[in-house]
């Protein structure tokens, strides 16, 4: 049994492109979506369209939750960007995802934690990001990934936890057995945030990413994959869109300008 899983999209339509024919070229058996999936400055209305059809094991973001329940005048940029391209369809296909989805008896989906859309599972946030210095964001100890965990899949031979939101890919596995992934982010490979504090995450480069799962008799291993596309005409799609943050980040993997640094944007949260 081998899964593609695929997380935080963001509407990058080239990247998901990439992403797709690269998974069938690894013959894979099945795709697995972790959420945050047409939110952002790119091409949400396109992506939804070319994923409804499809019909993968999907679960809700961050990004869904929010666009589905909060006032357009309380809404991050991105999602106000993003909210008056959806159509009724569009709407009914992001509310029809759960938070959280156990597909097997040892594989479970979720988009933050198990029980969060909005916390990190694989990394803490600390208050020291230094701007071209400090990112303010180091990896999870274990210790915290344990307490964050909870008893989820716990005592389940060869348990794997899929999660995204991060946009970092990493696999941990725990001296308890649990097996924690982050495919990292086919769409957005870096972003800056503010909560709980200032921090940024880069993944260094252009690529869209996704990690492909293989179960066997020894249980689940892991290839973390990442795949070239027109990284620029993404970069040009967000530039024109009033998002200089995110046609940097698409460039680079890093951070050039921050979102912080466009006011007219407004909160992001």
């Amino acid at each position: 049994m081998k899964f593609a899983v695929l997380s935080d999209i963001h509407g990058n339509l080239p990247a998901l492109d990439a992403v797709i024919a690269d998974a069938h070229a690894q013959a894979v058996d099945g795709f697995l979506n972790l959420g945050d999936i047409v939110s952002g400055p790119l091409w949400p209305a396109e992506t939804a369209e070319r994923l409804m059809p499809l019909g993968w094991p999907t679960i809700a973001g961050n990004h869904e939750r929010q666009l589905l329940t909060q006032p357009v005048d309380r809404m991050s940029a991105t999602d106000r960007h993003t909210a008056p391209r959806l159509t009724a369809a569009h709407r009914a296909w992001l509310a029809s995802w759960p938070p959280t989805n156990r597909l097997r008896d040892d594989l479970l989906l979720c988009h933050g934690t198990p029980s969060s859309d909005l916390h990190y599972l694989m990394e803490t946030v600390t208050p020291s990001h230094v701007r071209g210095g400090d990112p303010g964001v180091r990896a999870a100890t274990r210790d915290e990934l344990l307490q964050r965990l909870g008893d989820v899949l716990l005592g389940v031979p060869g348990a794997l936890i899929l999660c995204g939101h991060t946009h970092r890919p990493r696999c941990e596995r725990l001296a308890d057995g649990r097996m924690v992934v982050n495919p990292g982010s086919v769409g957005l490979p870096a972003y800056d945030d503010t909560h709980p504090h200032p921090h940024v995450i880069e993944s260094g480069s252009p690529h869209a990413r996704y990690a492909i799962v293989i179960r066997n008799n020894e249980g689940w291993g892991v290839k973390l994959r990442k795949v070239a596309y027109d990284h620029e005409a993404a970069a040009r799609q967000a530039e024109q869109h009033g998002r200089g943050d995110w046609a940097d980040a698409l460039r680079s993997g890093r951070m050039g300008r921050y979102e912080a640094d466009l006011p007219t944007l407004g909160p992001s949260f």
